[in-house]
């Protein structure tokens, strides 16, 4: 099991929504512990400073921290520099290239090893802006962006279903680049958890509601042959309704030969035994981590709290644990994230599945517990026989 990729990034607590990472309030995905990792095209993952001063000046890309070689305003105008030229993609529809005239900055909130996100408008729309600095010294990894860039934003603007998040567009500068989606004011998953531990607990209706929208979301993008790779609560993101919309996309691909596909992709606690041991994988890491997410909507707990990720991802894939399910828990509930995160994926259901069986639970509730409320797990994770 290889880790040396994880570098040590900062703790956040906040959320966020940008269409990769939440981190504070945004459309993005977050990390909201000091050992989860997001990933967005083959680099760090966005992670929102200690401190209210989110400029990071004259910095370098170094083992275990988040640097960067321009601050926060340089690279606001590396962007909104009129006299250097905006660009679109290359063979891709001209509406969805940024006009910069109608693009208000606002204040950064979360950052990561190229770039940072940005709160901002965007026609009058609140928005998350992504911008992503170009390697000067490094012509390899700049080409490397540069095709990961454009591969994600042609997937994005493909991307159209209530559960997925909305791409507003994009645009290239000579030094940077720029990906511009919708904002979630209610951050990530994670974030709305933690806020819960406070109380008596979730409410069962809107646990299974926000299940189904992410079995939904995860179940368009399966059957466009896509496999997400880093499903977590903090790449979830809530909108004024409640809705989850799934972000994160910049480590997506389309299902070819999986035997060639990055591992490590996404972060321990969700990922599924075979990504972890480098194994030829399908779909259905994807819905390993969906169990795993379930669990959490059902205690609000973060997975193997005890454990460091990586003493996670050991236990997980030698000694089989798997988070316990509660004593209160809907036994419908329990045994779907229990056969989501089998360890066989083969004996794992699919999207489709898991969707007809919370449809089922939600039915259920309706009739027989509408006022049954999850408590927080208190027990600890079990190891599997």
């Amino acid at each position: 099991m290889s880790i040396n990729c994880f570098g040590r990034l900062k703790p956040s607590n906040d959320a966020g929504s940008v269409d990769h990472m939440s981190i504070d309030n945004s459309s993005v995905g977050s990390n909201t512990t000091n050992d989860s990792h997001t990933h967005i095209l083959n680099h760090q993952g966005f992670l929102r400073g200690e401190d209210a001063n989110y400029s990071v000046q004259q910095s370098v890309n170094r083992r275990g921290r988040v640097v960067h070689s321009l601050n926060d305003d340089t690279l606001v105008q590396a962007l909104m520099d009129t006299n250097t030229l905006t660009e679109g993609l290359e063979n891709f529809e001209e509406i969805w290239t940024i006009d910069l005239r109608k693009l208000k900055m606002g204040e950064p909130f979360a950052q990561g090893a190229f770039g940072k996100l940005f709160r901002g408008t965007y026609n009058g729309e609140d928005v998350a802006i992504k911008i992503l600095e170009r390697p000067e010294n490094d012509l390899e990894k700049a080409q490397l962006m540069e095709q990961q860039f454009q591969q994600e934003v042609k997937m994005l603007s493909s991307l159209k279903h209530p559960n997925i998040v909305r791409f507003i567009g994009a645009c290239r500068k000579p030094k940077v680049w720029c990906i511009v989606t919708e904002y979630a004011k209610g951050g990530s998953v994670r974030k709305f958890l933690m806020k819960r531990q406070s109380f008596t607990g979730v409410p069962l209706k809107l646990a299974v509601s926000q299940a189904l929208d992410i079995a939904r979301g995860m179940a368009y993008l399966h059957g466009l042959g896509l496999i997400h790779r880093d499903l977590k609560s903090d790449n979830l993101l809530i909108f004024a309704d409640k809705s989850i919309k799934i972000a994160d996309f910049g480590f997506a691909r389309i299902e070819v030969h999986t035997e060639g596909m990055t591992p490590e992709t996404g972060t321990y606690r969700w990922m599924a035994p075979e990504m972890i041991q480098h194994r030829p994988y399908s779909n259905k890491v994807d819905v390993y981590s969906f169990g795993i997410v379930l669990w959490e909507l059902m205690t609000g707990m973060l997975p193997f709290q005890n454990l460091t990720s990586v003493q996670a991802a050991f236990s997980v894939v030698h000694k089989g644990l798997r988070p316990s399910i509660p004593n209160d828990c809907l036994p419908v509930l329990g045994e779907i994230a229990t056969r989501c995160w089998d360890a066989n994926p083969d004996m794992r259901p699919t999207f489709t599945e898991v969707v007809r069986m919370l449809e089922n639970a939600e039915r259920e509730i309706m009739t027989t517990v509408r006022r049954a409320r999850f408590r927080c797990c208190t027990t600890q994770p079990r190891i599997l026989d």
